[in-house]
């Protein structure tokens, strides 16, 4: 499916860095083997992965169709030469498919006192952009949400397979944060606030 995703960017002229760099060699891929599979529950996998807390983030892009967004915690810088981010999509995501036609996105960072906001973009089938005030990312024209503390324009530089999910590596294009502001957590399936 990366592969597909990677073809359709390149044939529909998707954004490409403009600037070269020197790629590593492409890794050797392999299917994994039943036994080398670990038995794990989900449901446990989940309740002790969450005890990692991460921040939460908006994926946001703009195809022919209008704007399209889901809710993200798997999300973090990548590199700084070039300058990269990552964010993990499931492959059953219906907002996939539209940031891959569109070969961009935005990442919204969200504050602390933007729980509801994050759950408005956690539903699948909603309209998610009623009633949330929003405009176009300086670069890549995705949606940049009002009142994000911080945010960061990107091009899709490459897509890996990840078990059940995607890997989608961003190339930054611009990128802005407020002066002050705090983020919004996720810890073991709760919003939080970072107290210093």
């Amino acid at each position: 499916m990366a592969a597909t995703a990677v073809r359709y960017l390149r044939s529909v002229g998707a954004p490409t860095a403009t600037e070269p760099y020197e790629a590593l060699p492409r890794p050797d891929l392999r299917a994994v083997r039943d036994d080398e599979r670990l038995a794990v529950e989900p449901g446990e996998f989940r309740r002790v992965l969450g005890h990692f807390a991460t921040g939460v983030t908006v994926v946001t892009t703009r195809d022919e169709d209008g704007p399209a967004g889901f809710a993200c915690q798997s999300f973090a810088s990548l590199s700084l030469d070039p300058p990269l981010v990552v964010f993990m999509v499931g492959r059953t995501s219906t907002t996939w498919p539209r940031i891959a036609r569109a070969g961009a996105f935005c990442i919204n960072i969200l504050g602390e006192e933007q729980g509801l906001l994050c759950r408005g973009f956690a539903v699948s089938g909603a309209d998610k952009f009623a009633g949330v005030a929003h405009r176009p990312a300086p670069v890549t024209g995705s949606p940049l949400l009002d009142g994000v503390p911080a945010w960061v324009d990107c091009t899709v530089q490459s897509v890996h397979t990840g078990g059940d999910h995607l890997i989608v590596v961003g190339r930054i294009a611009a990128l802005g944060a407020a002066e002050d502001g705090a983020p919004l957590l996720f810890h073991r399936g709760r919003f939080g606030r970072f107290s210093p």
